[in-house]
């Protein structure tokens, strides 16, 4: 199987002041193609440290981080910006949807930074993307028109319109209600069975069981790794939730 991402003795250390913080301390491990990953870790563990280093959104003081087989550690600012615009889709707590823009052009903003991409195209992998998470009825209503939930399959189809070989999930269901938490999950697992690879940062132990596998830190390094042995159908328990009023 191919590794999207691999992790080689990754160090990350912060100067504040004369005090450095070694927010990662040597962490190494790889996710293949097609897996779905839970980072977990309490604040301060460097899980958020992590993922802005997968996201290409910051660089380790030593190691190496390989994305797509490619090796990022020379990488310019503008060469990264380009990488973290072809290769990776973002997933939100707060949506970080535009207010005063349509859920259709919301989609289509990643795809503005790719030249070889004319405009029609654009708008019809938009509308798909906005398919393939249920919003086809949606794509022209305002973020305020829309539900936190649908708001965040906004998201979601945002992180998509790029086709990317990694989608990286910041507590996406951080915002949502237990319903609509379990039917974003759904809709992740969905994704992962048609091959996504996805990252999904998250501290709650509950909405990790939907994953494949975890990695957990502590103090900057990895503390346990495995695959899920008792994974979770999201699906399958939104079917088992009792039906309340005021659930869309």
């Amino acid at each position: 199987m191919k590794k999207i991402i691999e992790i080689k003795n990754l160090r990350k250390d912060f100067h504040v002041g004369e005090v450095t913080v070694h927010a990662l301390r040597g962490v190494s491990f790889e996710i293949e193609e097609g897996e779905f990953v839970a980072i977990m870790g309490s604040s301060g563990s460097g899980k958020s440290t992590m993922l802005n280093i997968i996201g290409c959104l910051d660089k380790p003081t030593a190691g190496e981080y390989l994305l797509d087989e490619i090796n990022m550690s020379n990488m310019t600012k503008n060469e990264l910006a380009l990488l973290r615009n072809r290769k990776l889709g973002f997933v939100f707590q707060s949506y970080n949807l535009l207010p005063r823009t349509t859920a259709l052009e919301n989609v289509e903003l990643p795809l503005l930074y790719n030249n070889t991409i004319k405009a029609k195209e654009r708008r019809q992998l938009a509308i798909n993307a906005l398919e393939s998470v249920g919003l086809a009825d949606r794509m022209h209503h305002m973020p305020n028109q829309l539900s936190g939930g649908q708001q965040q399959r906004v998201a979601i189809a945002r992180s998509l319109v790029n086709d990317p070989v990694v989608i990286l999930a910041d507590e996406a269901t951080g915002n949502l209600d237990t319903r609509t938490s379990y039917e974003i999950m759904a809709l992740f697992q969905e994704l992962n069975q048609k091959g996504k690879t996805i990252v999904f940062v998250t501290h709650e132990p509950d909405i990790a069981r939907f994953t494949s596998s975890s990695i957990i830190f502590k103090d900057g390094h990895i503390i346990h790794q495995a695959k899920s042995i008792d994974k979770l159908e999201a699906r399958q328990i939104l079917m088992e939730l009792p039906v309340e009023n005021g659930y869309e």
